[in-house]
């Protein structure tokens, strides 16, 4: 799986995933559940880069003391998330992504390296950007859009 990084705007950002054949209707459920699942921890402030308690601790965790109120760090929420579409070989969605931190990212593309792996195969996987011959104008994945004055 190729994993390229494009035009980045985390407040306005679309993942582009390109499968190997054309993707049956279980296929794009298992990615929507695999995003949705991603999403839902983002919005729950999951992905707070300065709150890695148990990561810092190295191995030894036994009575760690964990600080149960994130140990004074900024809120990290995603905020948006669109609806997947589909064309062809292709599938996109549209995530506003909050104050989330880079760390969902590499989350992100951890899971979804393992699910081309052991589900279904991905070519490509785009962060940001356009694609060619796909515009994201007047999509509807996006939930809002800016109204013109």
């Amino acid at each position: 799986m190729q994993v390229e990084f494009r035009e980045f705007n985390p407040f306005d950002l679309w993942i582009w995933i390109e499968f190997e054949t054309a993707p049956s209707e279980q296929e794009k459920l298992y990615l929507e559940h695999l995003f949705e699942a991603w999403f839902y921890l983002g919005k729950l402030g999951a992905f707070n880069a300065e709150n890695l308690q148990v990561q810092d601790a190295g191995l030894e965790l036994s009575y760690l003391n964990y600080n149960e109120d994130g140990s004074g760090t900024l809120m990290a929420l995603m905020h948006n998330m669109g609806n997947f579409e589909y064309e062809g070989y292709w599938g996109r969605c549209w995530f506003d992504l909050g104050t989330s931190d880079a760390i969902a990212l590499d989350m992100l593309l951890n899971a979804l390296t393992q699910f081309s792996k052991d589900f279904v195969n991905l070519e490509r996987v785009y962060i940001g950007g356009e694609n060619e011959g796909w515009s994201v104008e007047g999509s509807e994945s996006k939930p809002f859009y800016e109204e013109n004055d």
